[in-house]
């Protein structure tokens, strides 16, 4: 249980950000009848908060007298003068997850909590697992990162929460005990956040700190070490991999997606879940997210029938291996949520001859593995974004007979250009492929506004050619 002084009637509470996380926030410190003070530095963003019943004020540095609490937006630094204050005068600080989670134990009966994070595929998982749940009749929801906040969904009285967490959230959860957790998979990100490798991993490995199964990818490094060094004594260890699995495993038997770790004898027996045509958007690394998936789903109870069930029914979020058209022989992908090296990786390894739409903010992360990796996939490469020079030499190096068109930082409609200029070098048979492996706000507001440009500048091009085939016949 909970320390009872979750219970803020009368105390003060500072919560740093006036965000999503803020909007969600004030409304429940209020229901527990805390005196709420909300401190931003956009001062319209913090307007967008009058009416709430908190006191808002711009720009502080140090708490309030008399905070006993703290609760930060996830994107705050742990090194921001704000939270280093208040860890040095002795005041917690959570953010909006971990609320959620003590107020989900103060129920009669509290939520059951299944955690999914990662470097990569995280939302996939979660809406499969909600899916999955769903089907066997559970009365389940995605939350957390995805887009529904956690908080929302305790008050709404889910019984199982299909949470996404990102670093930043788990890096501010402190006595968060899933029934299940999963780390996909862990690759260079957010490292200016957190400082180091280490730093990100640890936080990515609190999702299991109290877990009582732990679920990890065998095929990931990053993702079993976590799994050892993290699992609580006791928790149950489930590992998934993409070849036929060991006892105490899910896994591939040829095209067959199959348990044997929730079955009644693991050492001699084995059900099959799905097959890999079940499996959508299509690749290796959706495979493994759907393993993932069935892991948390069976740990929760879940039949296979309701697995196989959930996977048929759930239907892929935008901009992740998104098909958007298919002209002259060559199929248009967008995969704009590919916003790093290893997202983008797992998204070139489904085609098999590409023309690769790269570029963006790298922040910092390599390329020259990604690119040596899939060199032989690579029919040509188009770059746009103020990293396009790194991924170029990466080619040269790694794929130096492959064509490359770097478009120029000035260029009108950038994506438009891009799509003509892929469409120039793919031939029947092709795919044109955006998985940028790279961030978008050097161009874009976001990686769904530069998806949206994709498909806007595809559906061009498919008009054009429409018109093109009506004037020859």
């Amino acid at each position: 249980m909970i320390d009872r002084e979750l219970l803020l009637e009368g105390k003060n509470v500072l919560v740093a950000g006036a965000g999503v996380t803020g909007k969600s926030v004030v409304p429940v410190l209020r229901e527990l009848g805390a005196h709420v003070t909300v401190t931003d530095g956009n001062v319209e963003r913090l307007e967008e908060l009058a009416g709430l019943g908190a006191e808002l004020v711009p720009g502080l540095s140090v708490p309030p007298p008399g905070t006993v609490l703290v609760v930060t937006s996830p994107g705050w630094r742990p090194t921001s003068p704000l939270l280093t204050a208040a860890a040095a005068a002795g005041i917690e600080v959570i953010g909006d997850v971990e609320l959620a989670w003590r107020i989900g134990q103060l129920r009669e009966r509290p939520p059951s909590w299944l955690v999914i994070t990662g470097t990569n595929g995280k939302t996939t998982t979660v809406g499969m697992l909600e899916s999955m749940l769903r089907a066997g009749g559970v009365d389940a929801v995605a939350c957390g990162n995805v887009g529904y906040a956690v908080l929302d969904a305790v008050r709404a009285g889910h019984a199982v929460l299909a949470v996404e967490l990102s670093s930043f959230q788990l890096h501010w959860s402190s006595t968060l005990a899933p029934d299940a957790s999963v780390v996909l998979n862990l690759a260079e990100d957010h490292i200016d956040w957190h400082g180091s490798m280490a730093e990100y991993g640890a936080a990515k490995g609190r999702a299991h700190e109290r877990s009582r199964v732990v679920v990890h990818n065998t095929d990931d490094e990053w993702s079993t070490r976590l799994a050892e060094e993290h699992a609580p004594e006791g928790a149950r260890r489930v590992g998934f991999r993409l070849d036929t699995p060991y006892a105490g495993e899910l896994g591939l038997v040829e095209d067959l997606l199959v348990d044997r770790a929730f079955v009644a004898d693991p050492a001699t027996s084995a059900e099959e879940l799905a097959t890999i045509a079940d499996v959508r958007p299509p690749g290796p690394h959706n495979v493994a997210n759907a393993l993932a998936a069935a892991a948390l789903a069976r740990a929760h109870g879940v039949s296979t029938e309701a697995v196989l069930k959930g996977l048929r029914e759930y239907q892929p979020a935008p901009h992740r291996a998104q098909e958007v058209a298919e002209i002259g022989g060559v199929r248009y992908v967008n995969d704009s949520k590919a916003t790093n090296p290893h997202a983008a990786s797992g998204s070139l390894r489904a085609h098999e001859s590409i023309v690769w739409i790269a570029g963006g903010q790298l922040k910092g992360a390599a390329v020259d593995e990604l690119v040596a990796s899939i060199a032989g996939r690579l029919r040509g490469v188009v770059l746009l974004g103020v990293d396009s020079p790194v991924i170029a030499a990466a080619v040269a190096r790694h794929a130096p007979d492959v064509p490359v068109n770097r478009l120029r930082p000035g260029d009108h409609e950038p994506m438009t250009a891009a799509v003509d200029a892929a469409s120039a070098m793919a031939h029947p048979g092709d795919v044109v492929l955006l998985a940028p492996a790279a961030a978008s706000l050097d161009m874009f507001r976001n990686y769904g506004e530069r998806g949206d440009a994709f498909i806007a500048a595809v559906r061009v091009l498919a008009g054009g050619a429409a018109g093109a085939a009506n004037d020859g016949s």
